[in-house]
This record gives C-alpha cells, sequence and structure tokens, in this order.
C-alpha cells in the first residue's frame, strides 16, 4: 500500500446505519480502514447490532452520535478524519409541508455536515451520495428514453414541482448547496449519482427502493408510473464507486452509478411473468407531464 493511501485511511460515513452507508462501511473496514460512523442513538443496538457484526467492527469501528439538523454535531466525527462520505439523508415520509418537512432538511442538513468538514484541517475529500433523480427529471429525458443524460445534466426544479416529487427535488438542491459551499470554501467534493439501488440489505428494516419493489410485488404500482425508464443497480457496486472516486485522486465532479435500464414496462412484463400468482401489472398507465 502506497504512503499517500494509507494516509487516508480515517474516514467517517454518516447515517451509518442506512442501507448505502451500511455497505459501505462493510467495504471500507474490509480494505482496512478506520472508519468513524455518525447515527442518531449510539445505544440503539437492535438497530446498530448488524454493523458490530462486520468483519473488522470491533477494531475499527466506532459509532457516535450526530444530528443532521444540529449545526456542530458533526465536528467530532469528522475531527481528524481524512475523507467524509456523507450519505445521511432526512427520513422521507408523507408531508403536507414539504418544503419544511422534506427540503430545508435536506438542505440544511448536508450545510452541517460540510461546515464541520470546512473546521477539518486534516480533510482531503468529500464524497457526496447524491442521486441519479437529480439529473433524469426532464421532459425531454426520462419521458423520452431516446434522448440520452449524462453527468453534466440536472433535474428539472419546476417539473418535480408540479409533479410534487420532493425526494428528486431534495437531492437536487441539497447537491448544488453542497457544489457552492465547496467551491467557496476550497473543499474537495465528489458527488456520486446511484440510480435504483437493488441488493441485500443488511439492516433490519428495509430501505425505500426494497419497499417500493415489495409493493410492486404486491400490486402497488404508483411510484412505477411517472417515469417510463429507470437505471438499476447492486448496492455493493454503489459502495465500492464510492471508495473508489475517493481512493482515485485524479476523480473530480459527479458521477452517474448505474447498470441495467429497463423500460417501466419491461420490468412488469418480466415480473408478472416470473411471479404470476402475484398482483403485478403487465403494463403501467403512466402519468401525464404537463408544465404550466
Amino acid at each position: 500500500m502506497n504512503q499517500k493511501l494509507e494516509s487516508k485511511r480515517k474516514v467517517c460515513v454518516t447515517g451509518a446505519s442506512g442501507f448505502l452507508a451500511s455497505w459501505l462501511i462493510k467495504r471500507l473496514l474490509l480494505s482496512g480502514y478506520h472508519v468513524t460512523g455518525t447515527v442518531r442513538d449510539p445505544g440503539n443496538e437492535k438497530k446498530l447490532a448488524h454493523l458490530w457484526r462486520l468483519e473488522g467492527a470491533k477494531e475499527r469501528l466506532r459509532l457516535v452520535k450526530a444530528d443532521l439538523m444540529e449545526e456542530g454535531s458533526f465536528d467530532d466525527a469528522i475531527l481528524g478524519c481524512h475523507g467524509v462520505f456523507h450519505s445521511a439523508s432526512p427520513v422521507l415520509k408523507p408531508s403536507s409541508d414539504p418544503k419544511t418537512e422534506i427540503l430545508e432538511p435536506a438542505v440544511e442538513g448536508t450545510l452541517n455536515v460540510l461546515r464541520s468538514c470546512k473546521k477539518n484541517p486534516s480533510l482531503r475529500r468529500v464524497v457526496l451520495t447524491s442521486s441519479s433523480s437529480a439529473v433524469r427529471v426532464r421532459p425531454e429525458g426520462d419521458f423520452a428514453s431516446n434522448v440520452p443524460l449524462d453527468e453534466a445534466s440536472w433535474s428539472s426544479v419546476e417539473l418535480c414541482e408540479t409533479l410534487q416529487i420532493w425526494y428528486p427535488l431534495s437531492k437536487i438542491l441539497a447537491e448544488k448547496a453542497a457544489w457552492d459551499f465547496c467551491k467557496e470554501n476550497g473543499i474537495d467534493l465528489v458527488t456520486i449519482l446511484p440510480s435504483f439501488v437493488i441488493g441485500p440489505s443488511l439492516p433490519p428494516d428495509l430501505c425505500s427502493t426494497a419497499s417500493d419493489v415489495l409493493g410492486l410485488l404486491k400490486g402497488e404500482t404508483e411510484k412505477f408510473k411517472w417515469h417510463g425508464r429507470m437505471g438499476y443497480v447492486h448496492i455493493d457496486d454503489v459502495a465500492l464507486c464510492h471508495i473508489l472516486v475517493y481512493e482515485h485522486e485524479s476523480a473530480h465532479g459527479r458521477y452517474l452509478c448505474s447498470s441495467t435500464v429497463l423500460d417501466n414496462n419491461e420490468l412488469a412484463s418480466l415480473l408478472s411473468a416470473r411471479y404470476p400468482s402475484l398482483p403485478i401489472p403487465a403494463r403501467f398507465d403512466f402519468l401525464p407531464v404537463t408544465i404550466n
């Protein structure tokens, strides 16, 4: 192992108990990293047991309390770390006030982590987990499969507001706020934009993507109606992608992380043929898209 890589071996992972963060910590520990993970309640043994079972956890994992909405609460976790993987995001629930309950927490939570990063003189790079939804929600993109999108593309804020899809909007606003803050403060930032993440869950609770797939198997189609095509990627590939862009000094900017791309009707046809006894539709009736 070269000396430069050895000097990057102490890292922080936010939202450590989450679907992606748990896999990321698993891969970091297997690669020899010392990891500080942030969680809301370090004393919740049931929720965190899967992390302590990971190989290398007892020797090289530390879990500390931090709150996305509390400025300064990440200072202790980040101090002395050479890298920060910010994968935590506010829990999304049905909301009557999405601006206050979803959008502002997503932006402010990201900025609070970055404010703590700014105070850490040993910091080398921040890797932020964004989403392909920050790229693909565009009238000429998601809804016209022959138009390619890449890392230079940004989703339409206006379209997200029209469709009232707050998760993509929260990712757009949080990522843009991160880029502005890091440019102003000289922080080396790289962002990862995964598509629809699938694969085994290490935490005991189902993540939102697994819940969506389970809902589809039960005949709940609403979350699959508004877009015609979607990329899929395995959770292990997403975790490895985060580590690769951290370790390679030449990495910069945004990176889409995706594998197979399927039209949602192809997905419905495949699943309904494989599981004919389940109430899976053979086709989706897509929602109309209009911008006033």
